[in-house]
């Protein structure tokens, strides 16, 4: 992605558009965004200071919330941005839609319950942090307290407790940071590609096969006692049934 004041035709591949709408609203970009989508007028939207700015009969920007939807699930559709001063209609002060809240819950409305299950299942064992260049502004005292959690390495089994959210909460501000580029991923994870169902576990070695069991536990060589440990405790992580409900 470039930065916001250049201009780029290049295809938005899928949860692109989503991702630059997110970094032009962090950027409090100013001008029009341009998007050439397949086999249809091409959209322009005006944006002020990392809003879009609404039509005249759209003061609560829904109608603004379902055009973007729909743009982000175009396929093909082409972006450009020109930044600068851009001309406002009368009344547009009072008619704009922020970029970064809207992403977030475009992202967030995804989330159901069979994505928040592969999720659990990609991120068990995984520490997560939050890139200090997409630290959303937090919207209640419960995005603070996720966002203070996430503020270094931790597991999600830490994570959760340290925010005091609801589990579903956490999830979905996790699958929005994901969706924007904003979620650093580190250490163990089942899967870390989204939106891949997870494979089935290896077969169980046979009894006295102990580089089968080493393999299992994703170890090496000949472990110490510590690394075993470790080892263990990884495997735990996974298989515990807070981090896979149902």
């Amino acid at each position: 992605m470039r930065e916001p004041h250049d201009s780029t035709r290049d295809p938005l591949a899928r949860g692109e558009l989503v991702r630059l709408a997110y970094r032009l609203g962090r950027a409090h970009a100013t001008g029009v965004l341009t998007i050439e989508v397949p086999r249809a007028r091409t959209e322009v939207l005006v944006l002020r200071r990392g809003h879009l700015i609404t039509g005249e009969h759209d003061v609560g920007g829904r109608v603004a919330t379902a055009r973007l939807a729909r743009l982000a699930a175009t396929e093909g559709c082409r972006g450009t941005f020109d930044g600068g001063t851009a001309a406002y209609p009368p009344g547009a002060s009072g008619r704009q839609l922020a970029l970064t809240r809207w992403a977030r819950a475009h992202l967030e409305a995804q989330l159901d319950a069979a994505r928040a299950d592969r999720l659990l299942a990609e991120l068990a064992g995984a520490r997560l942090s939050l890139r200090a260049d997409h630290v959303p502004e937090p919207m209640d005292e419960t995005d603070r307290r996720l966002i203070a959690a996430m503020a270094q390495p931790r597991r999600l089994d830490q994570i959760w407790p340290m925010a005091r959210a609801p589990r579903y909460r956490l999830l979905a501000f996790i699958h929005f940071l994901r969706g924007v580029g904003g979620l650093t991923i580190a250490g163990v994870a089942a899967d870390s590609a989204p939106h891949r169902i997870p494979t089935a576990p290896p077969p169980a070695p046979a009894a006295g096969d102990r580089s089968g069991a080493m393999r299992l536990l994703g170890v090496d060589g000949e472990p110490t006692p510590e690394t075993l440990k470790r080892a263990y405790r990884r495997v735990a992580r996974a298989l515990h049934p807070d981090l896979h409900p149902g």
